[in-house]
């Protein structure tokens, strides 16, 4: 894909040349091809074609978040219970 842009950008920029060196042509109007022939176009399509990876990285981190906070919640229960087991009962006072 990133071999498309790399080419694409090239030929807007031999366009670019062409525009700055023609005698009617200005730097302006070679900018201008440049940014809307090139970088905009380039750009939009490099978004659009990453969107399916970007929806894929987010959904792995919302599953390894998931995974995370069941172990957490996992180890919070765990923790509990242990110290459930270590604590002594509670005594009643003595009568008297």
């Amino acid at each position: 894909m990133y071999l498309v842009v790399i080419a694409w950008i090239y030929v807007v920029l031999m366009m670019s040349v062409a525009e700055a060196t023609n005698s009617n042509g200005t730097l302006l109007g070679a900018l201008f091809t440049f940014v809307l022939y090139g970088l905009a176009p380039v750009a939009l399509v490099v978004y659009l074609m990453g969107a399916p990876a970007r929806s894929k990285a987010l959904k792995k981190r919302a599953a390894q978040e998931l995974v995370q906070q069941t172990a957490d919640a996992e180890a919070n229960a765990a923790g509990e219970k242990t110290e459930a087991v270590h604590q002594p009962a509670a005594q009643e006072p003595p009568k008297g």
